[in-house]
């Protein structure tokens, strides 16, 4: 079983932090539970690696065994890992060729690898395309090809502790989009409750930890912004709405409303902080309400705030084939069972995920856990539009995330201005794209 901090979906790793961890993987990938590549398999098994949370595995292990079942004499090795270590042991396997003919990966990661030709391309191979919404075909594409089936997608929202709120005279809360609270009644309310609560509580906390940094496009998106151009090279941070949302996001340390040790390069994440009551709101993704709901007090979810349009981040993984297994049609196969709408609908029930097809009523799936709080997650999936997956899902994301971890950190934490942050983003772009 994997812990909570290693089934992270948004971590996105950089090119130059893949080739440190070289070395490391290649000795880790010999270790039990990394085994690989299909070549060399006696029994000719296909190779299926991913993490997983305890919920997702046992789901995973029900779903293989069915497609088992299904193709006669097919067998599926699965292995299960840490997430810490899924990739750099995955970028090690394909440079010696061993890689596992299937893997799991998150949307922010497959263009780098689509992008380097790793994957194999499924064109004309997915069953029912025109069953997924377009926003996560558009997440599994790169040069308009496919290179994955969008297996399951997670949004955030807002968790809110019904009686911190209260106590502070909030008891209007939104439920959907249409009602959510605008960035000035979000900012009202976050100033109701830090006048309310002792000093060492916080309004709310925010899910861009770590690998979570990415997550600040949602308030970029929000403000009508965008990170990069439809050419997907030419930077459009440096923009009087990307300063709207720095300026909104930096004035959350200004004004107390979020610990200040909470910043991007934190160690302790919102959800954390959520759970030990540490702050009385929190930014947390779907695939964490399991976790969170073994809490001894009262909450609910509402709607992220809305400024221009409404906008979340992009959570959830892909299944992918390497371009090199010798059992493509196998992996197709595959990867259409699990995508199919029957093998979705189960997977997002008992993993509180949500489906990527259109063809899957999401508000009728009977979640494992808190369904009553999985609507505020399924609306606010629709405001995810195809320009924020295009930028969520570059293959220079992962490059530019590691400038927007130090100069949003420097923002928040150590005072730089709008206008000198923005500057150097604008030119972290041009190098990652240049």
């Amino acid at each position: 079983m994997t812990t909570r901090r290693t089934t992270r979906r948004t971590t996105r790793r950089t090119t130059a932090a893949a080739a440190a961890t070289l070395a490391l993987a290649a000795g880790l990938s010999g270790c039990s539970g990394f085994t690989g590549g299909s070549d060399d398999d006696a029994d000719g098994a296909l190779t299926f690696t991913t993490w997983a949370s305890e919920s997702e595995q046992d789901s995973f292990e029900k779903l293989v065994a069915q497609f088992e079942s299904e193709h006669d004499g097919a067998t599926i090795d699965l292995n299960v890992v840490p997430y810490d270590q899924m990739f750099s042991n995955i970028d090690a396997q394909l440079s010696t060729g061993d890689a596992p003919d299937v893997f799991r990966v998150d949307y922010g990661n497959l263009g780098v690898y689509s992008s380097q030709g790793q994957l194999l391309d499924l064109t004309g191979q997915i069953d029912d395309e025109d069953s997924f919404q377009p926003a996560m075909l558009e997440a599994v594409s790169y040069d308009g090809a496919p290179y994955g089936v969008p297996h399951q997608t997670d949004v955030s929202a807002l968790l809110v502790n019904t009686e911190l709120l209260a106590s502070a005279g909030i008891t209007d809360l939104p439920t959907s989009q249409a009602d959510a609270w605008t960035w000035d009644e979000f900012g009202e309310v976050a100033t109701k409750l830090r006048a309310s609560l002792p000093a060492d509580q916080y309004p709310f906390g925010v899910n861009w930890q770590q690998g979570g940094t990415p997550r600040w496009l949602s308030w970029l998106f929000q403000a009508g912004g965008a990170l990069l151009a439809d050419d997907g090279t030419t930077s459009e941070i440096d923009s009087p709405e990307a300063a709207e949302a720095l300026g909104f996001t930096q004035s959350f340390f200004e004004q107390g409303w979020v610990a200040p040790s909470s910043s991007v390069k934190s160690t302790t994440y919102a959800d954390t902080e959520f759970g030990e009551q540490t702050t009385a709101m929190a930014f947390v993704g779907s695939f964490l309400v399991p976790e969170l709901a073994s809490t001894d007090f009262d909450w609910t979810a509402v709607p992220m705030p809305v400024d221009e349009r409404g906008a979340t981040d992009l959570g959830g993984n892909a299944l992918v084939a390497t371009a090199d297994t010798d059992q493509g049609e196998l992996a197709t196969e595959f990867l259409n069972f699990m995508a199919s709408a029957d093998a979705m609908t189960e997977f997002c029930a008992a993993t509180n995920e949500l489906p990527t097809r259109t063809d899957i009523d999401a508000s009728s799936i009977d979640f494992a856990v808190r369904p009553e709080v999985m609507p505020v997650f399924v609306d606010q999936a629709t405001t995810i539009e195809p320009s924020d997956v295009k930028q969520l899902t570059s293959p220079y994301l992962a490059e530019i995330t590691v400038a927007m971890q130090d100069e949003l950190e420097a923002a928040f934490t150590q005072g730089k201005s709008v206008d000198d942050t923005l500057s150097a983003l604008d030119e972290a772009v041009g190098q990652a794209t240049d």
